[in-house]
């Protein structure tokens, strides 16, 4: 008969591991937040003043697509 493994809580959670996926999250969207403004930028006006004040439905789903793609690429990366 083969051995049974027994988990013990102290091996379910390891710190290591909750440390390393908090930073990752923080580095994330520290990026994503960073590619946010580099796209403000870019674009002409203000893209926040246009969005909120303005109602431009348009820019907030070309806004909306672009923080999708970004988070895709920096979850890909981070991911290895």
């Amino acid at each position: 008969m083969p051995e049974q493994i027994v988990l013990v809580p102290e091996q379910l959670i390891n710190l290591k591991y909750i440390v390393a996926a908090l930073v990752y999250s923080a580095l994330g969207i520290v990026i994503l937040v960073a590619g946010f403004w580099v796209f403000d930028r870019l674009t002409p006006g203000h893209l926040w003043q246009e969005i909120v004040e303005e109602q431009n439905t348009a820019l907030a789903i070309v806004a909306g697509a672009m923080a999708i793609a970004m988070a895709m690429i920096i979850s890909a990366s981070l991911h290895g």
